[in-house]
């Protein structure tokens, strides 16, 4: 994998990574049918790809300021559990699988989180 590649999508990272915005990432990647494999987030796919799967960013972030506040209150870090993420979420966009001509299959858009029209 090159540098910067997410799951062999390096070139939509690094758009999305270079702007902090989804918009370059679209403008450079449709026109070219670049397939935007299975991402990590859902901010990847909001931004123009085609679909992600991961945890939850903001469950996730909000059980880090829980281990914030506990430390700030005089627990040890060494002392707090590990704990992994236990929401995932599926979120397909629609409008970058018309651009690169493909069909969905309706199964895996009723078990998808959310759908990008």
């Amino acid at each position: 994998m090159a540098n910067g590649d997410i799951h062999g999508c390096g070139r939509f990272h690094r758009c999305l990574g270079a702007t902090g915005r989804g918009g370059a990432a679209s403008r450079e990647g449709l026109p070219h049918r670049l397939s935007f494999c299975l991402l990590c987030n859902r901010e990847f796919t909001e931004a123009g790809g085609l679909i992600s799967y991961g945890f939850n960013r903001r469950d996730f972030f909000g059980r880090a300021a829980v281990y914030v506040d506990k430390i700030l209150r005089g627990a040890k870090a060494a002392d707090l559990p590990v704990e992994q993420p236990t929401k995932f979420e599926l979120v397909i966009n629609l409008k970058s699988a018309k651009a690169l001509g493909l069909k969905i299959p309706q199964s895996l858009l009723v078990r998808a989180d959310e759908v990008i029209q």
